[in-house]
């Protein structure tokens, strides 16, 4: 089922969902289920599953040169969104990214998805990669998220890169994109960002699961935005709770996102990460709690494969 019939058959109650990442390579498909199973009393109608580019490293030859190689550390996206849905019988939400990805590439991905029974995807252009300091494309691949839903929605109207197919078969993907209650890191300016948001949902994109935050005020203020320029699309907000004191630095780094000192303040006097992660349970809980109240459809948990602390909030939410 889409993600967009899941909000329509909730009747106005606010759905629980969560998002996971594949396992390193190495480890086998039971340490995500160890991560899903303490969860399942939530009854949640989807599960989203991060995709995971190649990354670079360098290995020193005998000869003193140095040898690039391609490393993917997280592989499997596809195969662990069938198995959730085998096993669990959830709908899995597979993240497509631009980077890593030629258009072809991309349109056999989709295919595979298809064939799965797979009808949601996320469409983002992905992060550069380590040894690069701004986002580069694949050559013929997409260099931004409206260029990736684009092609998502042509399959969707049976339109394929191979012009001469004849009586192609339509996809039916619902479509997801990421909105970005503080910009997009990128973004010159919030304004700038909301306008590209609005051309992913032109493109033909669903819904929207929005970045982390950690003001309850800025995602109201976003999604007010979001009205005032005519997206009407379902906006599922994203949450995370911080767990360790290192976070206070990471998160504002990494993701642009502010924190209210009200929290940084609660972590700095924590006595270890323990406490920090009781913290950051305890700011979560009034955060859902105050969504809920405001009628937000659905709350989407970023779980990183972890569920104990996303349990502990949901145990006093749902």
């Amino acid at each position: 089922m889409k993600v967009t019939e899941h909000i329509e058959n909730a009747n106005g109650k606010t759905l629980f969902s969560f998002e996971i990442l594949p396992p390193l390579k190495g480890q086998n498909i039971q340490s995500i289920f160890d991560g899903i199973d303490p969860l399942m009393e939530f009854n949640p109608p989807f599960i989203d599953v991060t995709y995971h580019r190649e990354e670079y490293e360098y290995k020193e030859l005998p000869s003193g040169l140095l040898e690039r190689r391609v490393v993917k550390k997280r592989p499997g996206t596809v195969g662990i969104c069938s198995a959730i849905q085998n096993k669990y019988q959830v709908d899995a939400i597979p993240h497509i990214l631009c980077g890593g990805f030629t258009k072809e590439d991309t349109e056999n991905f989709l295919i595979d998805l298809d064939f799965l029974g797979i009808q949601n995807v996320v469409a983002l252009r992905g992060d550069a990669v380590k040894s690069e300091i701004y986002f580069r494309p694949e050559k013929d691949g997409h260099n931004y998220a409206t260029e990736l839903v684009s092609q998502i929605s042509n399959l969707n109207k049976g339109i394929y890169l191979d012009e001469e197919l004849q009586n192609s078969a339509c996809t039916d993907f619902c479509i997801g994109v990421a909105g970005y209650p503080e910009k997009h890191m990128e973004a010159p300016s919030p304004d700038s960002d909301l306008y590209y948001l609005k051309q992913k949902i032109k493109n033909g994109a669903q819904y929207i699961i929005t970045q982390m935050f950690f003001d309850n005020q800025k995602f109201f203020d976003f999604v007010a935005k979001c009205r005032k320029e005519g997206i009407t699309v379902p906006i599922i907000p994203g949450l995370k709770p911080i767990a360790t004191k290192k976070q206070l630095n990471l998160i504002p780094h990494r993701f642009s996102v502010d924190l209210p000192d009200d929290l940084i303040m609660a972590v700095v006097k924590a006595k270890d990460n323990d406490a920090v992660k009781q913290v950051g349970i305890e700011w979560c809980i009034e955060q859902s709690k105050e969504l809920v109240k405001a009628g937000i459809p659905v709350l989407h948990y970023y779980s990183m494969g972890k569920a104990e602390s996303v349990k502990a909030i949901a145990k006093e939410v749902f």
